[in-house]
């Protein structure tokens, strides 16, 4: 049997297989995190995976065995036994693996602003992302200074990757492994983000005109902002095993006051794999579409997502990871009922990042009696307990300062 002969039956036998990798999703919204006291919201990081990555999922470091999962990386059947956390406290940021349950953090980034320009008192920039990629066969985390956009597939093997510059022509699905470029998709829409189905075998990117990184400061603050408005034109959506897609022409969309909540306004895709949500504007909230682009309704679990909460439904579909609430404890957030929106309960965290298991989430948060709402780390926190499990160390510096990284995770 050849490889395309195995990736084929293999894809037939896990076709009914239930993937369920949280979405992650949206761009930085400062002032909504701030009035809450928490963290500010990263981009989210979005995925794709090569041929043989989509489907043959090799062990991980931590794994003891092989793994032979689909590409989402969920068991057929799941055991109540999980891995046990691989946790780094003293390291920020941190060079081994960190996981938790399902999820380990693949990847993460840090930022600064490239300023390129000044013209009357008025300086114009981009966002630069530097990564650092888990190797999956020491488990450590290795700089990559070559793309501008990075997202793990489902299984920690593959990576779909953007050059430099951005708007990019082309996605290169990267072998972690080799750190080698398997394939290229060429795209006649540039692309500046991308975003895994959570069963590894579709890939929506979405499309701009422009640099959706763009940044602009002035000498004098007293001056009326220069105004910049995202280029968002649309979205692909590819099978990742042909490489075949197409394109919908869903451009920015805005309030009734003309209101946008930042450039970078990425797609990704709900649970079922089918529904493609991108966030138009800050009142709006999330609108949902089908491959055409065509709007629909929201899917049923998830009509009461909270859109800048990047941990979204539980594995079980049974949980929705919420806002900030602060009530219960000085840093916590809520959980909700995905049926009816309304609260459950409150959890540990400031942030709610990914779910580790049904009843965990993997979320950042300061230590207990910490005021400074920035000096936050990875912890591990569990539904129902006072407990919290440091997975990593604490972030240095302030809001948008050095020493902060931006985590992305994807099931193991």
């Amino acid at each position: 049997m050849n490889v395309e002969e195995l990736l084929r039956d293999t894809f037939r036998e896990q076709a009914e297989d239930d993937q369920r990798t949280p979405p992650g999703f949206a761009d930085r919204v400062f002032a909504v995190r701030r009035r809450r006291r928490t963290r500010r919201i990263a981009s989210v990081a979005v995925a794709a995976a090569a041929v043989l990555a989509a489907v043959i999922v090799v062990p991980g470091p931590d794994s003891g065995g092989q793994d032979v999962r689909p590409s989402g990386g969920v068991d057929p059947k799941p055991t109540a036994t999980r891995p046990a956390p691989s946790a780094h406290p003293a390291q920020s940021p941190v060079h081994s693996l960190v996981a938790a349950g399902r999820t380990a953090l693949a990847a993460y980034y840090t930022q600064k602003t490239d300023w390129q320009s000044a013209h009357d008192g008025v300086h114009r920039g981009t966002a630069v992302r530097t990564y650092w990629l888990l190797d999956p066969k020491s488990g450590h985390y290795e700089k990559d200074t070559r793309w501008s956009w990075v997202a793990v597939a489902p299984g920690l093997r593959t990576a779909a990757v953007l050059e430099r510059h951005l708007p990019a022509r082309r996605i290169g699905l990267l072998d972690l492994a080799s750190g080698k470029v398997e394939r290229w998709i060429p795209v006649e829409h540039p692309v500046g983000g991308l975003e895994f189905s959570h069963d590894g075998t579709r890939l929506v990117a979405t499309t701009y005109s422009a640099h959706p990184d763009q940044r602009v400061k002035m000498d004098d603050m007293d001056r009326i902002p220069v105004s910049l408005k995202s280029s968002r034109t649309g979205f692909y959506v590819f099978d990742v095993l042909s490489g075949k897609g197409s394109w919908a022409d869903v451009g920015v969309q805005r309030d009734d006051q003309g209101n946008e909540i930042n450039l970078r306004q990425d797609f990704g895709f709900c649970r079922d794999g089918r529904t493609v949500t991108g966030l138009q504007s800050i009142n709006h909230g999330d609108r949902f579409y089908d491959a055409s682009g065509r709007e629909v309704s929201a899917p049923r679990e998830e009509r009461y997502r909270t859109w800048f909460v990047k941990a979204g439904l539980s594995p079980d579909g049974t949980k929705m990871a919420g806002d900030f609430a602060g009530e219960k404890w000085y840093t916590s957030s809520w959980i909700l009922d995905p049926r009816t929106g309304k609260h459950l309960t409150e959890v540990h965290g400031q942030q709610l990042l990914a779910w580790a298991d049904d009843k965990s989430l993997i979320a950042w948060d300061i230590a207990k009696g910490e005021k400074n709402e920035f000096h936050n780390r990875l912890v591990l926190v569990t539904i129902g307990s006072d407990k919290e499990v440091p997975l990593s160390g604490f972030l240095k510096g302030t809001d948008g300062s050095a020493g902060r990284w931006e985590p992305l995770f994807a099931e193991r």
